[in-house]
Formats: C-alpha cells, sequence, structure tokens
C-alpha cells in the first residue's frame, strides 16, 4: 500500500480548556489536492499549521514519509519544511513591494542562492504565471484575480512539494472562485506538486479533489472522494450537508449532485419500477480550452451553457447538475427518448445559432480570451433503467456522445 506523504497519528490539540483536535487521524498523498471541509471554526487552519510546523501537536505525532518529526534531527525537519509552501488565505501580499519583489521574497529569506539565480528563478516563475507586464507594479494596481497569481507565484517560486491554500477563494464571486480553483488544478498539473486545500466553496473545490476529509468535532470523520462522500448514508454527513447556506451550484445555477441525487430518486430512481424518462448529458472539452486560453473561458462557457439548459428545459420539469468541470447530466421525467431528441435539436438549434455566438462574444469581450477559439458542445442520451443509479446514468450517456452545436470563429471574430 502507498506511504502516505503526510500522516497525523492521534493528533491532539487544545488551547486552554478547548480541545480543537482530539485524536485526528488523517493521510495526505502524493501529487493529489486532497481538500479539508467542515463547520467554521472547527481547527481546519490549525491543521494546517500543524502541517507547516507552526503550531505541535499536544499528544500524537506528524508523520512526513514514514518518519514521525519528533524522532527527526533538527536539520531533517528544517529539509522537510523547506519542501512546503503557504498561500495564505488573503493573499498576505507586502504592498511597498513590486510584484516581482514580492515573489522573489521566499528565496532571499530561505535560500542562499546568489542575486543572478533569484532573478532567473522570479522571471521564469512570472513568465510562467502570465504576469510578466506587471512584474514591476504594485499589489494596489493589481485586480483581485492578479493578486491571486502573484501569491501563487510566490508560493511556487521555491518549487516546493506540498503547496497548502487556506480559503483561497474567500470573498470571490462565483467565476472567480472557479478561476482560482483552476489555476489550482491546472498548476498542480504543470509543476507536480501536492494540494491541501481549505475550503468552504461547495460544490466548486470538489470538482478539482481527488480527497475530501471532513473535520468533525475535532476528528476526521471522513476520507474519499466526493461521491463517497454524497453516497454515504450517515446522520453527521447529512448534518453537515444541511449545515452550507445553499445546496445550489453558484456557478451555473443548477441544483447541487446532492440535491440532483434526490430529485432523481424521487422520480426515476432504484425502486421506481418502469418511470418513463430520459438523460442527456452535455459536455464542453473543458480541459482542451483551459491549457489553450487560460482558466476563464472554459468557466464563461460552463457557465452560460449551465444557465441555457435550466431555463430551456427547467420550464417542461427537466433537472441538471454539474457532475464534473465541463459536464453537465439533465433529467427529462415523464419525456420518451424520442420526445427528448426532438427536444435536443431543437436546443442545439438555438445554442448553434444564438448560445454559442453569444458566449463567444462575451468571453472575448470580458477579456477571457485573448484569441478566437472554438467551442465544442456534444451530448449524449439515455433512457434510466430501473436500477440505475447517477454513475451508470453518466457512463452509458457517456458512450452516446456526439456534437450538438460547434462554433468555430476565424480571427477577424466571426464565425465559419
Amino acid at each position: 500500500m502507498e506511504t502516505p506523504l503526510i500522516e497525523f497519528r492521534n493528533v491532539t490539540k487544545r488551547f486552554d480548556e478547548k480541545t480543537v483536535l482530539d485524536r485526528a487521524n488523517l493521510s495526505i498523498y502524493e501529487n493529489q489536492i486532497t481538500t479539508v471541509i467542515g463547520k467554521s471554526g472547527t481547527g481546519k487552519s490549525v491543521l494546517l499549521k500543524h502541517i507547516i510546523g507552526l503550531l505541535q501537536p499536544d499528544e500524537g505525532s506528524i508523520v512526513f514519509r514514514g518518519i514521525p518529526v519528533n524522532e527527526m534531527k533538527r536539520g531533517e525537519w528544517e529539509k522537510c519544511r523547506g519542501q512546503i509552501s503557504y498561500m495564505f488565505q488573503n493573499n498576505a501580499l507586502f504592498d511597498s513591494l513590486s510584484v516581482f519583489e514580492n515573489v522573489a521574497l521566499p528565496l532571499r529569506q530561505t535560500t542562499n542562492l546568489r542575486k543572478k539565480e533569484i532573478i532567473r528563478k522570479v522571471l521564469a516563475r512570472i513568465e510562467q504565471m502570465e504576469l510578466s507586464d506587471v512584474a514591476r507594479k504594485y499589489p494596489s494596481e493589481l485586480s483581485g484575480g492578479m493578486q491571486k497569481r502573484v501569491a501563487m507565484a510566490r508560493a511556487l517560486v521555491t518549487d516546493p512539494a506540498i503547496v497548502l491554500f487556506d480559503e483561497p477563494t474567500t470573498g470571490q464571486d462565483p467565476i472567480r472562485k472557479n478561476i482560482i480553483l483552476s489555476m489550482i488544478a491546472h498548476y498542480r498539473k504543470k509543476f507536480g506538486f501536492t494540494a491541501v486545500l481549505i475550503s468552504h466553496d461547495i460544490p466548486d473545490v470538489f470538482f478539482i479533489s481527488d480527497r475530501i476529509l471532513l473535520l468533525w468535532e475535532g476528528n476526521i470523520a471522513f476520507h474519499g472522494t466526493y461521491d463517497e462522500l454524497t453516497r454515504l448514508k450517515h446522520p453527521m454527513i447529512d448534518e453537515f450537508l444541511r449545515s452550507l447556506e445553499g445546496l445550489q451550484d453558484e456557478l451555473t445555477g443548477l441544483l447541487s449532485k446532492e440535491m440532483f441525487r434526490s430529485r432523481y430518486l424521487l422520480t426515476l430512481g432504484l425502486g421506481m419500477g418502469r418511470a418513463t424518462g430520459t438523460a442527456i448529458l452535455f459536455n464542453i472539452q473543458f480541459d482542451i480550452l483551459a491549457e489553450v486560453l487560460g482558466p476563464q473561458s472554459p468557466i464563461e462557457v460552463v457557465k452560460a451553457l449551465g444557465e441555457y439548459v435550466n431555463t430551456y428545459f427547467g420550464p417542461s420539469g427537466g433537472f441538471s447538475a454539474r457532475h464534473g468541470r465541463g459536464m453537465i447530466l439533465t433529467v427529462l421525467p415523464h419525456i420518451t427518448p424520442e420526445e427528448a431528441e426532438a427536444s435536443l435539436q431543437e436546443f442545439a438549434r438555438e445554442l448553434q445559432e444564438k448560445a454559442l455566438p453569444a458566449i463567444q462574444a462575451h468571453t472575448r469581450g470580458s477579456g477571457a480570451a485573448k484569441e478566437c477559439f472554438d467551442i465544442i458542445v456534444t451530448a449524449g442520451m439515455t433512457e434510466p433503467g430501473s436500477d440505475d443509479d447517477i454513475d451508470q446514468i453518466i457512463e452509458k450517456a457517456g458512450k452516446n456522445q456526439k456534437i450538438i452545436a460547434r462554433y468555430k470563429c476565424n480571427k477577424e471574430g466571426g464565425s465559419t
């Protein structure tokens, strides 16, 4: 079995009479994105501070690559700690320093690199993060999104093995939240670090996470994937999900996966016999768009597609949810496949003629895309069986995918 990169073994932490972590056990694995969720004030930031060494446990041990920290020599621990970087909740950029100087700061404070090597590494990271045009500017001169990129460049300039993100999307609007999360996923893949996030942005953060840790009353009450979390029937999980301010997908206005699953079980779910209905799985080439154009354009497309799907199919009783970064599943109760096919064809025509050009114009006009780009929407239909769960429906519909709309623009901005 794979050895965890980081382990907590029966870690307890108290502040005066309050026990924040109570014999907590967790495992974080290399090259994954692990997200820690839980109610406010439950100790999530305390957990992160134990990983980086800002706090030490009162009881129990923290283990790096199989070796307990309290058994390491000082030099060994400093070497491990040097592999960890921390991106603060509110960026923590220094207003008196330029972008270049902010990014260079960790190298100047924690390494013995020569000036030329520091300049080389900082310029390389600034270029990779598309910040070259603002390298001499100060944080107050930048947008919130640019400031996040600077903070991320600073966190990555030391080539860390582990990056800790403390509420990286706090105070951002739905699109900006998803852009930041997409940046984390993109750069994690590009630079190969292990990411640990604290986040309240559900469900958005789940789409980039490999593993979820639910911190509850001082313990890790759940660890696993998002799908495993939503399928687990346990009073504690139900209470946590009910405690969220809303179970709607904030980006698209569609249902959350939890609400979608409940609606499905009530209408076409297991044990409903021969209830009539059709499912349609919509998809865009999210990763391809993100790779070519950066994180904002595909998010704008998903947002617009979700709103359009909801507007078109909602009035007839259809309900939808985002089940992947660029994937939307719609269920049409009491609609036969033949009726759904006719409706999908009409939807595709409107998507082709009206929606995609509008999406293209909006994303280019907002500065999301620096160049013309194609938008391809595929869809696959299936008739849910009486014993099918949602994963089976997605698998079946995924096998029937075909292009239903494609907007291909030329360099002058028109369609072809």
